[in-house]
């Protein structure tokens, strides 16, 4: 991809200076706090926020808001991305500046997946509960990579990431991998796993409104939407803006409960439903333009875990959400 003259100065200006390549260097390991990127560079935070400044004005690094937090990340593609690789690419890893740095970020991370496990630890008992309601995890996550591994796929959304674990399983050999979720303190959990798991370099996670997400139409070759829509007050709108997501040719996979009598989650658990008719959910599916191929049902236990896979039309025509 050819690189304009005055959008490669720019960048290569902006990279150009000792701190800058140096955090231009770390986030290529991952997305980053000010707060983080001030511990690592071992600098004050006004200076790491004037560079930062400088790089997100000549296009090099992203920035996006998660609560009180905001994220840097190296911009994700395009022909600046492939100019920064290209020297990133060239420099000494065992340089011991940037060898420094990494170090520090170890630490870095160390400390978030501290944090991270001991949120999680307070709501364990909550999750364990509900999956020893239903097949074991292991034969559901099976039924979920079957329904989609039959064909490769780019880009991947998992709408409601959680934990991160649907990123995970279905990582492959996708470029591009994006979690959202409404909540601060489990898309830190996902962040944690996930660079546990090495993926961290691949990943975006985003905090964000399911009726609303912060993308443009048709971005996702797979678009996963898993274990959320009964927690919701109006699922088929969430469906309607999933659907919006999927690209030309793409699919959406639907995980969900089949329905069931099982009041007590919605007293102790927050549910809204009681899980979904299969003719209902692939209904609001087909309502937001897409064609519902499979249906497949794990049973065992108290609870049935229903899948709906859908796909689009070469040339979609997905509705809009009020």
């Amino acid at each position: 991809m050819a690189v304009p003259s005055g959008t490669a100065l720019a960048a290569l200006r902006a990279i150009g200076e000792d701190t800058r390549l140096r955090i231009v260097a770390v986030l290529r390991h991952g997305e980053l706090t000010v707060t983080d990127l001030t511990e690592i560079c071992r600098q004050s935070q006004p200076r790491i926020s004037r560079h930062l400044k400088l790089l997100v004005e000549a296009g090099v690094v992203d920035r996006h808001r998660e609560g009180a937090w905001v994220y840097f990340a190296l911009v994700a593609d395009g022909p600046v991305a492939q100019l920064v690789g290209g020297v990133l690419d060239a420099l000494d890893p065992t340089d011991p500046v940037i060898a420094g740095d990494v170090e520090r970020l170890g630490g870095v991370r160390a400390r978030r997946a501290a944090s991270a496990q001991e949120y999680f630890a307070r709501i364990a008992e909550r999750w364990d509960e509900i999956r020893s309601l239903h097949a074991p995890e292991a034969v559901v996550e099976r039924a979920i990579t079957a329904a989609v591994d039959d064909r490769p796929y780019g880009s991947l959304l998992d709408i409601g990431t959680g934990t991160g674990r649907m990123l995970e399983l279905l990582a492959g050999s996708a470029e591009r991998l994006v979690g959202l979720d409404a909540s601060h303190s489990m898309l830190a959990v996902a962040r944690a796993n996930l660079e546990r798991a090495g993926l961290h370099g691949r990943v975006e996670l985003r905090q964000g409104d399911v009726y609303s997400m912060p993308f443009e139409r048709g971005q996702f070759d797979l678009v996963v939407v898993h274990q959320v829509l009964h927690y919701l007050d109006d699922p088929a709108r969430a469906v309607a803006e999933a659907a919006r997501l999927v690209a030309p040719g793409g699919r959406l996979l639907v995980v969900d409960f089949a329905p069931h009598a099982l009041e007590f989650l919605q007293r102790e658990h927050s549910h809204r439903r009681l899980g979904f008719r299969t003719d209902a959910l692939a209904g609001w599916i087909s309502q937001a333009g897409l064609t519902v191929t499979d249906t497949p049902a794990i049973e065992g236990g108290e609870l049935t875990v229903q899948l709906w896979l859908a796909t689009t039309t070469a040339a979609p025509q997905l509705q809009e959400i009020a």
